[in-house]
């Protein structure tokens, strides 16, 4: 659980007022900051990939041109959500989910150790980076952007790109093609600041009217809940009711959007802790920051929403939620 102490009601009042003087400057303002992860050497957004696997998706993750560290990490979270041992009913396996008969034909002896294991992600993820890339090779020729080439090819088919000049019309590839490169931009490193979502501030005022309403585990705000939330359920009910429909749990939640710094914080930020600073699937509390080094949370069995300071050694990272990258883990997950 998480340790921070709760601010008296004067205190509560004069940062309500404050914070929606501050929300309002922010957002006069938003016009002017540069968004996006830019172009160039595409690093990996800080714990946004597991520990073990960092280095191996930000090694491989270079292999070619139609690919980058950040594209791969999108494929791997996708496929399996980082499960080294994930199944699927189609017999799709490992955290690449390889199918065997393609696993036969494609899958390397990523670690030489001399055995190609697909449930060994230091096998199944330099496997997943060279398939990518002889797929980008088999329609190097088709008119249009060579990675969303190779993904519509991993999707529908080298045959499909090549006899439609590209993307193919299939809305499940189109969909699949928009998916992995609107959620590879949450997991690449910024460069420069990162544009505020314009759905920010009403999402604040969501959360700002539920203050003082005692937390429930599992909590979704309904009437069956009494509308209580707990941490997450309360971050996605601020969300949607601004029209972003966020995952249920914290650590999808992350994947929502790009990861703007400490100092880059802006209202409507989500805010992440863990006490494993290094992996994302790690994150156990999330909360909506509203500035001044304060955010809203629900915190705790025996509490209440409240204002809290985010500046604790647990304090893991944030996301500045997108419309693009909340759809993009609505599509990509089961």
């Amino acid at each position: 659980m998480r340790k921070a102490v709760l601010v008296g009601s004067a205190v509560v009042a004069g940062l309500t007022a404050f914070l929606g003087l501050l929300v309002v400057g922010t957002y006069m303002a938003a016009g002017s900051l540069a968004g996006g992860a830019g172009k160039g050497a595409v690093g990996l957004a800080k714990g946004a990939v597991p520990a073990a696997y960092q280095s191996l998706v930000q090694k491989w993750g270079n292999l070619c041109p139609a690919i980058n560290p950040a594209l791969l990490a999108a494929q791997l979270y996708q496929e399996s959500g980082w499960n080294p041992k994930a199944q699927s009913p189609a017999a799709a396996q490992g955290i690449a989910q390889f199918i065997p008969g393609t696993w036969a034909a494609h899958g390397v002896d990523g670690d030489k150790d001399g055995d190609r294991d697909v449930w060994d992600p230091a096998d199944a993820i330099p496997s997943a980076a060279s398939y990518d890339c002889k797929l980008a090779g088999y329609v190097e020729d088709a008119p249009g952007d060579p990675t969303h080439n190779m993904l519509a090819a991993y999707n529908a088919g080298a045959y499909a790109v090549i006899k439609y000049g590209g993307v193919p019309p299939y809305s499940e590839t189109q969909n699949y093609v928009k998916t992995i490169t609107d959620l590879s931009k949450s997991f690449a490193r910024p460069v420069g600041r990162v544009d505020p979502s314009r759905q920010a501030a009403g999402a604040i005022s969501f959360a700002q009217e539920h203050l003082g309403e005692p937390y429930l585990w599992g909590g979704d705000g309904t009437p069956e809940d009494g509308g209580r939330f707990d941490c997450s359920g309360l971050t996605k009910a601020a969300y949607k009711s601004v029209g972003v429909e966020l995952p249920r749990v914290a650590n999808d939640q992350y994947n929502a959007g790009p990861h703007p710094k400490r100092e880059e914080l802006l209202p409507g930020d989500l805010v992440f802790f863990s006490d494993d600073l290094t992996n994302s699937r790690a994150i156990r509390h999330v909360g909506i920051y509203v500035g001044g080094g304060y955010m809203i949370d629900a915190p705790r069995t025996g509490a209440v929403i409240r204002f809290t300071a985010i500046d604790t050694p647990d304090y893991f990272g944030a996301t500045r939620v997108t419309e693009d990258g909340a759809k993009a883990l609505a599509a990509g997950l089961p």
